[in-house]
């Protein structure tokens, strides 16, 4: 797919991959085994069992969205974090009005990190992956 959202003037970067474990998580993945990519394929109980409750059920939770968030096309995993946080899943990112999940994202920041050229960027790309499920299902 041509993605030509990436280029937008003065749009968060919605490409860009940041960590978003800390050290001490990252270690215990490592520890375990567990690449980032496999938390979705556990739950969030399941997950914090195996570290031993080392990490939360809360925190695993965050952890498998932000994953899951992530293999969205043309979102890197900051703002797949950001969204997590802000108490988002795959499915309200796909779903709800982009305007909505931004928002939401500058309220609990406490300050405005997505413009409305942000929101543009992101109706784009809701728009992509809506037309890659149609063309799944046909």
């Amino acid at each position: 797919m041509n993605n030509n959202v990436l280029s937008l003037p003065g749009a968060f970067p919605l490409h860009q991959d940041k960590n978003y474990i800390s050290e001490s998580e990252w270690v215990i993945w490592k520890l375990l085994c567990r690449p980032l990519d496999s938390l979705p394929q556990s739950t969030p109980q399941k997950l914090s069992q195996d570290t031993g409750g080392q990490i939360s059920t809360q925190r695993c939770d965050e952890l498998i969205r932000i994953a899951n968030i992530a293999t969205l096309s043309g979102i890197g995993t900051w703002i797949s974090r950001l969204l997590a946080e802000t108490d988002y899943n795959v499915s309200d990112v796909c779903d709800k009005p982009a305007s909505v999940l931004l928002d939401g994202i500058n309220k609990r920041l406490g300050y405005t990190l997505c413009n409305d050229a942000t929101v543009r960027a992101f109706e784009k790309l809701q728009l992509q992956w809506r037309g890659e499920e149609k063309a799944e299902q046909s």
